[in-house]
């Protein structure tokens, strides 16, 4: 493709991250420094994603961003600062509609360029939106960005945003052990991590292997089918040996028979993208240790905070994030197109990496699972390589400036 001259839009769409305005300052800093000879004109921010550009309610993130100390809060500064959506765009030919809509757009506002940062239903937005543009006569170059807690997207070594997540649930999980280990009453914990289909996050759980040896007790994946019997076994072992148990579970782990640990214990939902909503799994786990066992038992879900915890973020987190943001828009001025950015680890000990880009239609709607050799052979903790790989993208700490003993975001009015 020849080098395209005209405007861009970035926008921000699925779970927020620690890490996900961080991505977001990389592509204005890519911008900024290219503003005058660059390929790109103006960036304009797109509020609530797709939807909000459907809508035509956009911001000017040159005028915003003038002054760099507002893109340095912005690294900083958790959650998504554009607003997000999780709107499913229509398969190509069901409501074409959308798609004519969206193309007027990008010709009214001159907009040559369309970087999205997301997950994977974000990247299903990328593949779709290209699709569609690349049988019109209106040339574009449009970029998937990855971001997601999840760390499920495949191709990529990694995602931006989960090594903060993963940060989080590493050091909250030392915390809670400490807290635990007080008592010589017998007592189990149960701490709920998100992921729905990969256990990446609870993973993170057993990073202490590689680093100081403090690790719960039992973890449990979503990539195991879980088996109440051997579960009780486990519990019974180790309690057998101290008094104070520690479990770290998945939100989405489930029975052999595919049903949800959690299924009939929480609200029942589906999102626009056809996921169940889970909730409840540490609970479930909690009545049923108790009536089983009969000690005392309390569950704990970490919830959201896994995922806007910029007080304890990683350092290496925010830099990757920033990275792949800049190296999206330098991709695109060269006439890349209907690529997902992508980390490619070169080496962990020492930990190098460099970035690079990859076919999106061939990212969108797939799954990267915990691999078998980072699952022990019982299904109830993880390995010791699985902690050496995760180590690296939790180092350092990436934590906001304070005033009067509170951390200072960038909020878009």
């Amino acid at each position: 493709m020849k080098k395209l001259i005209g405007n861009a839009v970035v926008g921000q769409s699925g779970g927020p991250t620690a890490a996900i305005n961080a991505t977001l300052a990389g592509v204005i800093r890519g911008v900024l420094e290219n503003v005058g000879d660059g390929a790109i004109k103006t960036l304009y921010g797109m509020r609530n994603g797709v939807e909000g550009l459907l809508e035509e309610r956009l911001v000017n993130l040159n005028e915003l961003f003038a002054d760099e100390k507002n893109i340095d809060m912005l690294e900083h500064t958790p959650a998504a600062a554009l607003g997000s959506c999780r709107k499913k765009l229509p398969k190509a030919g069901e409501n074409d509609a959308v798609y004519e809509k969206l193309l007027a757009i990008f010709k009214k506002y001159n907009i040559r360029y369309f970087f999205y940062i997301g997950g994977n239903d974000s990247m299903d937005t990328v593949a779709k939106l290209s699709a569609y543009t690349k049988g019109h006569d209106y040339e574009m170059c449009i970029m998937g960005v990855p971001k997601t807690i999840d760390n499920d997207l495949v191709v990529t070594d990694h995602t931006p945003g989960f090594g903060s997540a993963a940060k989080y649930i590493a050091v909250t999980m030392q915390e809670i052990i400490r807290d635990c280990a007080v008592y010589t009453t017998p007592a189990v914990t149960i701490v709920e991590i998100m992921g729905r289909d990969a256990g990446w996050l609870t993973a993170a759980a057993g990073i202490g292997l590689a680093a100081n040896g403090i690790v719960p007790d039992l973890i449990y994946l979503p990539e195991r089918a879980f088996n109440k019997e051997e579960f009780f076994e486990d519990v019974r072992a180790v309690l057998a040996k101290h008094p104070n148990v520690v479990i770290a579970v998945s939100e989405g782990i489930r029975f052999a028979d595919g049903t949800y640990v959690c299924e009939g214990f929480g609200i029942a939902s589906t999102d626009a993208f056809g996921h169940k909503q889970l909730s409840g799994t540490g609970k479930a786990l909690e009545h049923a240790v108790k009536a089983e066992l009969g000690c005392k038992v309390r569950s704990v879900e970490l919830n959201i905070s896994q995922r806007c915890g910029a007080h304890i973020a990683s350092a290496t987190d925010l830099a990757e994030s920033v990275t792949v943001g800049r190296a999206a828009v330098k991709a695109a001025s060269e006439g890349v197109t209907r690529e997902m950015m992508i980390i490619v680890r070169d080496s962990t000990k020492p930990y190098t990496y460099h970035v690079d880009h990859s076919d999106v239609s061939k990212i969108a709607n797939q799954i990267k699972e915990v691999p078998a050799e980072f699952i022990n052979a019982r299904a109830n903790h993880i390995t010791k390589e699985c902690a050496e790989y995760l180590l690296p993208l939790i180092a350092g700490e990436g934590t906001p400036a304070y005033a009067q003993g509170l951390p200072q975001f960038f909020i878009i009015d």
